[in-house]
């Protein structure tokens, strides 16, 4: 089970039942609602369904169709509710997949230098040459990068390739000039600039300075620039089946969470957003940026749901933050550190709490996810979830007489150690668990490497999460993995890589979840994280018409055969975004 399971949709409790103006109907069709696969015809009228039911019953009393419907029959295809990304970074997703910049992981670090050829080409003389996805420790030889290489191709053009992980930059010296780093310079708090032994800048910025300098690195590209690359971003999204994500701060401070609400809000505003957002922006003291985006963006499409904060880093880099050190430590007491004060965090977390707003916390390591819980629990967030169900209870700061808002939801994101008794107080807490599958096959060995075989087993345990009645949210981190939503789905259900295949067997085969689990993971999880679990999630009456149809029933195919699915139609609120026809 998915923990709780999604309603029915409150819209449709006690309401008469409306003529369907669409009917979309498989002999396959899978709602999310439990583990069954029947044939269904799904009745839409106008962006919500007001029925569902076996093919046979259209056009009776309790499925009516109204007389100009449109129908839409898929025959043996597979008819899904839409996925949803629970946690992906929209703009750094849409600027390296555009001609603006490249995304590459690269064999080596000259690999990567030779690799930024065809960009520097196409790109204005003078322009940054802005790259993201090397990862050290996947190159032959795994060591870490420096401004030389890229110093000797490049001696007069700023160049930043940012890490596969989005927590380290590697930067020319004629882009420290630019950025104004110099030898003395000092990094702000939560991150770091990395020396020689000769005490010397070697070009790599990690965390929270790295987060700092991205905004003036990307501030050369215009807004129409920006809004081409979101367009062909949210086509490849609807394309693979994709029909609602979360859009995460993805920086620390205040004005640098790439949050861009006036990108989404244009789109919108012409006719052009075919996907469903909710943006979480950074969580700081001050809350005015989120009630901003609360009071301008209350329609279907775009939504400002929470708040977003990281805890810690990456165990690849040692910047996660563990109870005990790393095996491979680098230093004695190797455990990596918060990136914000834990009290600090705590008054936050207090704050949002008090406010009725949702929380989302970056906790990757084992200590980040115990002390996250900690704050979680000591703001009453087990307390206030009591009885407490998506289709809302009154928030703290409702005003008087207005309708009820959906009770906050507070998750952790990531996941990737656990301390054991954690995973039962997770789902006691109420607190989503949103996990990017892929995130366990981008390392083979790394945690075995980085973590040491005692703690393995408590690494990316989705069975054991499930186990406990957690809710499970899936998503990719975009642009950290890619962001077809089958390849995750696969992951989830085999431990295993989607592109490789490997290992044999699958990576701890015990935490293997059933398909079934992982498409409600992707669906109705995703919506509860989002604070959308009665709209969303589920193909039930008053849920909103977004919906996918894939080529083959994903529940009865060989698990080997799930990453090789066709998505033949996209469909958000009973729109049709995309058709593989056309």
């Amino acid at each position: 089970m998915l923990g709780e399971r999604p309603t029915a949709g409150a819209a449709a409790a006690g309401a008469a039942v409306s003529a369907a103006d669409l009917v979309v109907t498989a002999r396959h069709g899978f709602t999310a609602l439990d583990d069954e696969v029947r044939p269904l015809a799904v009745g839409i009228a106008g962006d919500r369904i007001a029925w569902t039911g076996d093919p046979a019953e259209v056009g009776d009393a309790a499925h009516p169709v109204a007389a100009a419907a449109r129908r839409a029959d898929y025959g043996d295809a597979f008819l899904m509710p839409g996925f949803h990304d629970a946690h992906l970074h929209f703009f750094h997703s849409a600027l390296y997949a555009s001609p603006l910049a490249d995304q590459f992981l690269g064999a080596s670090e000259q690999d990567c230098v030779d690799r930024l050829a065809p960009l520097a080409a196409r790109r204005p003389a003078g322009s940054w040459l802005l790259a993201q996805g090397w990862r050290e420790y996947r190159w032959n030889p795994p060591v870490m990068p420096t401004r030389a290489s890229l110093d000797a191709a490049y001696p007069d053009r700023p160049v930043a390739l940012y890490s596969g992980d989005a927590h380290t930059l590697w930067l020319n010296g004629r882009a420290l000039e630019r950025l104004g780093i110099t030898e003395a310079s000092e990094a702000p708090a939560g991150g770091s600039y990395d020396r020689d032994a000769e005490g010397r800048l070697t070009g790599i910025v990690r965390e929270a300075a790295a987060m700092e300098l991205m905004p003036r690195i990307v501030g050369e590209f215009t807004a129409d620039e920006l809004l081409d690359a979101y367009r062909a971003f949210q086509a490849t999204l609807n394309a693979q089946g994709v029909t609602a994500v979360c859009d995460m701060a993805l920086m620390a401070g205040p004005g640098l969470d790439f949050v861009r609400d006036d990108l989404f809000a244009a789109l919108e505003e012409a006719g052009e957003l075919t996907l469903r957002v909710s943006l979480f922006p950074t969580l700081l003291a001050d809350g005015s940026r989120l009630a901003g985006l609360q009071e301008r963006l209350d329609g279907p499409l775009v939504r400002a749901q929470g708040y977003k904060q990281f805890f810690d880093g990456v165990s690849s880099q040692h910047t996660a933050w563990l109870h005990d050190p790393y095996a491979n430590a680098r230093f004695p007491g190797d455990c990596g550190r918060p990136t914000v004060d834990p009290q600090v965090m705590g008054e936050l977390v207090q704050k949002a709490a008090a406010e009725g707003q949702g929380v989302r916390i970056h906790a990757i390591g084992d200590e980040a996810i115990h002390r996250a819980l900690d704050l979680y629990e000591a703001a009453g967030i087990g307390r206030s979830r009591a009885g407490a169900s998506d289709a809302g209870v009154a928030g703290a700061a409702d005003a008087p007489g207005a309708a009820p808002r959906p009770a906050p939801v507070f998750t952790l994101e990531h996941l990737e150690n656990f301390q054991p008794a954690d995973i039962a107080r997770l789902a006691r807490l109420g607190v989503a668990a949103s996990v990017q599958p892929r995130h366990m096959t981008l390392d083979p060995g790394g945690p075995e490497r980085d973590l040491g075989p005692a703690r393995v087993p408590y690494m990316w345990p989705l069975r054991q999460l499930l186990d406990a009645g957690a809710v499970l949210a899936f998503g990719t981190d975009s642009p950290v993995t890619p962001t077809d939503p089958l390849a995750a789905v696969y992951t989830a259900v085999t431990r295993k890589d989607a592109d490789t295949r490997a290992p044999e067997g699958g990576w701890l085969p015990a935490e293997a979840l059933t398909v079934p689990e992982a498409l409600r993971a992707y669906t109705a999880g995703s919506a509860r994280a989002a604070g959308r679990g009665a709209d969303l999630g589920a193909l039930a009456p008053g849920m909103l018409a977004d919906l996918v149809v894939l080529d083959r029933d994903l529940t009865a195919v060989d698990s080997e055969a799930i990453p090789d699915a066709r998505v033949l139609a996209t469909y958000v609120g009973g729109r049709r975004v995309y058709a593989a026809d056309e």
